[in-house]
């Protein structure tokens, strides 16, 4: 994994997100988008597992709904877009064709 899927990494998932783990996952995953939407999905997971608003009547309330949708929104636009490891797919295999005439003779 080079510097710049690296410092992509971070500002997808945040500066707290451990580098050896995310490392050991491009190892596996060989994309940092997949990587970036697996650890997106894994918080969600963490959220969802735990209740998600709890109310202490007349003293607090503690709502995770709103992460969780936001979470859910930013897995979603990172698997619809190319990480900086992916060239945009109207660059690969590109096809050209060039007519090809003989040279006039002297």
């Amino acid at each position: 994994m080079n510097d710049d899927v690296l410092h992509w990494l971070r500002a997808q998932l945040g500066p707290d997100t451990d580098m050896a783990d995310l490392a050991a996952r491009y190892e596996r995953l060989s994309s940092a988008r997949a990587v970036a939407v697996e650890v997106l999905h894994e918080r969600i997971a963490t959220l969802v597992a735990e209740p998600l608003k709890v109310t202490v009547n007349g003293v607090a309330t503690i709502d995770s709904s709103a992460n969780v949708t936001a979470l859910e929104r930013r897995a979603a636009r990172l698997a619809g877009e190319p990480g900086p490891d992916e060239r945009p797919a109207d660059q690969h295999n590109v096809l050209t064709t060039v007519p090809l005439r003989a040279r006039a003779r002297r």
